[in-house]
């Protein structure tokens, strides 16, 4: 009787055309067991920053509660990531209505916003100068700002230009 090559010189060539292909790929990606290999900690390195979080707050709108719970939120937020000791940035937009906020003499909330100064002295808020210049055209006079407010060109401009660049962004 004779026996027939064909078959096993077919098995071995199909396990030699898979089983070959897969030894080269894992000898040339080092990755025989990459999850069993862990990876060896250098004791004298430092642990990589953490990110640091960047949020935006918007405010147009004159209504005094909403100024609050943007105020709030500007309280909350920084004891938030304190207490996880994880890095932040925020940065509150006033534009429209909402540059009375940060108006030295139509704030309602200008006592609220001294002590979130006092607690927080690292929030930058800013107003919308396209704003400012029209409340200054339509009232007669320059406008006067709270201490440490800086200008921007355009409110929602900048809130784009942050959202853009991974900024998070909360609505009070």
């Amino acid at each position: 009787m004779r026996v027939s090559r064909r078959i096993p010189t077919l098995a071995v060539g199909l396990v030699l055309a898979f089983a070959v292909p897969f030894a080269v790929t894992l000898l040339l990606t080092g990755s025989v067991s990459a999850a069993s290999k862990p990876e060896p900690k250098n004791l004298g390195s430092k642990q990589p920053e953490p990110r640091v979080h960047h949020v935006v707050l918007p405010i147009n709108s004159d209504d005094p509660t909403t100024m609050r719970a943007l105020i709030s939120t500007a309280l909350n937020l920084p004891k938030h990531y304190r207490e996880r000791n994880e890095p932040f940035e925020i940065e509150v937009v006033a534009y429209n209505a909402g540059v009375h906020m940060l108006r030295a003499d139509t704030s309602p909330v200008k006592d609220l916003l001294r002590v979130v100064r006092g607690l927080t002295p690292d929030i930058l808020f800013v107003v919308c100068e396209a704003t400012k210049l029209g409340m200054e055209r339509a009232e007669g006079h320059p406008l006067v700002l709270l201490d440490n407010v800086d200008l921007v060109p355009n409110g929602p401009g900048r809130i784009i230009e942050l959202q853009e660049a991974g900024w998070s962004y909360i609505r009070s």
